[in-house]
């Protein structure tokens, strides 16, 4: 057993859907409050209708009564009031039945509206499934050594670059004692004990902070001959010592400049990589993918300035990640996107939205959804006005029939429900 039971995919599922419903969406919202001001303009309206003919023009109170009750029963609110609450309800499940968890209407609007996505590089645009490429000891160390160091620092992580390095001690047959008080330093590295010596896995960057210039020729050479081949590189060291560098890449995932290009056709202005890695392999993935810009070698709290930013210039932006790092960035964009199942504990809760099959090809799809969803509503809400209009109309004409409001208000309510389950198997074939 690895996780409790209210950590399973169904558990959360369930744990959604209560969100989804304390949470409405601003169409919904804006339905109740027209339904406010509605429901009692129109108890004064039938009131006026049976009443002003007969005081007024001398028409009959029997004939104005009937007449009354007719608009009072055409006039009832019931498919407006509905029409929003079952689209936003028929989307949320068709979105979930594609693998597309979304918590709460408010967040199903939203993707129709965004003009700019931030994505993070590993686990977002490449597979999420890095291998260590070369290892690079330095100092009259071994590849075993350097190896079993960063092993028994990564020992407990579930970062997909610790996963890397854990696959290639099990492949080279390292069996290292996991380290003690390890501490993670978020978008920069690790640093734990080894027999009470201190040691660290951390990033070229923090290699800088910690040391501060690398000074060695040779280890700056091997750093820019890494960075070159589009690969990301790892730094182990001992105190204020480098032991030696590992070298890891990441295939991009196939249909990332697909995705990438259909994003663009749907309007998206600006599509952004946010990235801790270094800038050099970080530029090759956004060469091969289409990305439009690219932030490297950034801490958690620069890619919430990186999103600030860009909130700024876009208005409406969606953060796509999978990590702890990208988790503020997520909270503290207008749209947060989780990588479902091999994304973190902390993404997944703070993301509004989690593609449970981490298939980045949902995403086009979910902004097609959402502005579907939209369309829907708009439908709706339009069809069941205009047949109070019409049916008003008739009303205050002395042309309509109790008989034909109850039709028309019925199967206005039945029309507006069948219209929005239109969406709980939208594209579904296209899987």
């Amino acid at each position: 057993t690895t996780r409790p039971a209210s950590d399973t995919t169904l558990a959360r599922i369930v744990r959604m859907v209560g969100e989804a419903q304390s949470k409405r969406a601003p169409t919904e919202q804006w339905v109740e409050r027209f339904a406010r001001i509605y429901t009692p303009v129109v108890m004064a309206l039938s009131l006026a209708v049976f009443l002003v003919p007969p005081l007024l023009l001398g028409g009959g109170w029997a004939a104005w009564f009937y007449q009354g009750l007719v608009l009072l029963v055409i006039a009832c609110p019931c498919a407006l009031v509905i029409s929003t609450p079952v689209s936003i309800v028929a989307g949320l499940t068709g979105a979930a039945r594609r693998g597309v968890l979304i918590k709460g209407g408010i967040h199903l609007e939203t993707p129709a509206r965004i003009t700019a996505i931030a994505m993070d590089k590993t686990g977002t645009l490449t597979l999420g499934r890095p291998k260590v490429v070369e290892l690079v000891p330095l100092g009259g160390r071994s590849e075993i050594e350097l190896l079993a160091v960063a092993t028994a620092i990564e020992a407990r992580s579930e970062h997909p670059i610790a996963r890397a390095i854990l696959d290639a001690a099990a492949e080279r047959g390292v069996d290292a004692v996991p380290a003690k008080s390890v501490t993670a330093l978020p978008g920069q590295g690790v640093v734990g004990a080894i027999d009470g010596r201190e040691v660290w896995v951390g990033s070229p960057g923090y290699l800088g902070e910690r040391l501060g210039s690398p000074g060695d020729d040779e280890l700056a050479t091997q750093l820019q001959r890494i960075a070159g081949a589009g690969l990301t590189g790892i730094v182990v060291g001992e105190a204020q010592s480098v032991i030696g560098l590992i070298a890891i890449g990441d295939a991009v995932r196939p249909e990332a400049r697909q995705i990438v290009a259909q994003l663009h056709k749907l309007g998206i202005a600006q599509v952004v990589m946010l990235t801790g890695d270094s800038r050099a392999p970080a530029q090759a993935i956004a060469h091969e993918t289409g990305v439009n810009e690219v932030y490297a070698e950034l801490l958690p709290e620069q890619k919430v300035e990186a999103i600030e930013r860009l909130v700024a210039q876009h208005g409406l932006v969606a953060m796509v990640g999978d990590g702890v790092n990208d988790a503020p960035a997520m909270a503290r964009a207008s749209l947060g996107i989780a990588m479902g199942a091999i994304g973190s504990d902390a993404a997944i809760e703070t993301a509004d939205i989690a593609l449970m099959q981490d298939d980045l090809s949902q995403l086009p799809w979910l902004i097609r959804h959402s502005r579907a969803t939209l369309t829907v509503i708009r439908q709706n809400i339009g069809f069941s006005l205009a047949v109070k209009l019409v049916f008003g109309g008739l009303t205050l004409l002395g042309m309509a029939s109790l008989w034909g409001a109850i039709a028309a208000d019925v199967g206005a309510s039945l029309l507006v429900v069948l219209n929005g389950l239109r969406l709980i198997d939208r594209d579904q074939r296209a899987r």
